[in-house]
């Protein structure tokens, strides 16, 4: 194994002011963090390893659902003391190379890793992305604001790739130091630093404004845009609740199906479905396997989910229309776009629920089932 990837998330992400940390925050419909760890995976001869903070457990479990990784390592009070707790759980595996890497860069490129790994390959102890300066400098000094030269100044990045045998023994000796990033060790212990050129899109995400950049630089690498529909109806049988847009709602009566009869979930996922070309919910969850019976329709929309985002994908925006006379769905809306956009891991602006009847027209008109119909909108690579 000669490459680890080392993805320090341990923070508490105090200055984006998010809860939980802005780790976990959806980027575009997915956490920042599974974007960091998915920048390296299908790499060959690699091994992703997380750090996370205490008691992120359940955040992590949730963000990193359905990928490949070894349990996270728990962080410490400082990134430094982090990323050395990180490097002791890397050492059994005796990695040649290892990669430091900020989950709040969630943008970095194919490109910078390469770049990254052939400097060490080329004989350097440690490799750092740099950038140039381009905005004046200037400091305040004795009361007084002078302009600092900027020819020799640069800009670090991450991630920064080490020698692991040399990085791991300069965290050792240099514990008692405090330092802002591990080149800083790689300095103190002496070491051969080369240089690669840095990406002004590989940015920090540290505020709330950097998400809104984030998600812009995401969306630009998604070229093109779809929409599907969706539609479903169910008939009314007797029962005291049923399941609307993932909420329980008490009600005289129940909806008959062979899962647990959630027509807009199920209007909604044969709508991303759709965007994707993927066939109908039928098709993935016949009403013939009895897997599926009494199913929560939660489950359906989460596959449809996944399959976007193994594309490379990402759901922008979903709508869904109820068309029924009763119940009344207005006191539940809420809830309903709430549970959506869980599901889904967006923001809830992106998530619209409508209501309608037809005035007493139909089979809705007459009380005997409801409809729902759905409209999703995707960007693909």
């Amino acid at each position: 194994m000669p490459t680890a990837i080392l993805i320090v998330a341990a923070g508490k992400g105090e200055r984006a002011g998010l809860s939980p940390p802005k780790q976990y925050a959806a980027l575009l419909g997915r956490p920042m963090l599974r974007r960091a760890i998915q920048a390296f995976e299908g790499r060959r001869d690699s091994f992703i390893q997380v750090m996370i903070g205490p008691g992120q457990e359940a955040e992590y479990a949730a963000a990193t659902v359905g990928l490949d990784l070894p349990a996270p390592a728990v962080g410490g009070a400082t990134r430094q003391e982090s990323v050395r707790r990180g490097l002791e759980a890397l050492a059994a595996a005796k990695p040649q190379f290892v990669l430091i890497h900020d989950a709040a860069r969630p943008l970095v490129s194919p490109r910078l890793i390469d770049d990254v790994i052939a400097a060490l390959e080329a004989g350097a102890d440690a490799a750092i992305p740099l950038l140039s300066v381009a905005d004046t400098l200037r400091k305040q000094e004795n009361g007084k604001w002078i302009t600092v030269p900027r020819e020799e100044l640069r800009r670090a990045q991450t991630p920064q790739g080490f020698r692991f045998a040399a990085i791991l023994k300069a965290h050792r000796d240099h514990a008692a130091r405090e330092v802002t990033d591990d080149m800083a060790l790689a300095e103190l212990a002496g070491l051969k630093i080369a240089a690669v050129p840095g990406e002004e899109t590989n940015m920090k995400v540290t505020n709330a404004e950097d998400f809104a950049m984030a998600e812009a630089l995401l969306s630009a690498r998604l070229g093109e845009t779809r929409s599907g529909s969706g539609y479903d109806v169910h008939r009314f049988i007797p029962g005291d609740h049923l399941w609307l847009c993932g909420v329980k709602i008490p009600h005289d009566r129940a909806l008959e199906g062979h899962s647990d009869a959630d027509a807009g979930l199920h209007a909604l996922t044969d709508a991303i479905l759709g965007a994707i070309g993927d066939g109908d919910i039928g098709q993935h969850f016949p009403t013939t396997d009895e897997r599926w019976r009494g199913a929560p329709s939660w489950k359906f929309l989460d596959h449809a989910a996944s399959l976007v985002r193994a594309r490379g994908g990402a759901i922008v925006h979903c709508d869904v229309t109820i068309i029924c006379e009763r119940p009344k769905i207005a006191a539940h809306r809420d809830a309903m776009r709430a549970r959506i956009a869980e599901i889904l891991g967006l923001d809830v602006s992106r998530i619209s629920v409508k209501a309608t009847t037809t005035e007493g027209l139909g089979f809705t008109g007459r009380g005997e089932g409801l409809e729902a119909q759905a409209i999703a909108t995707v960007r693909l690579p």
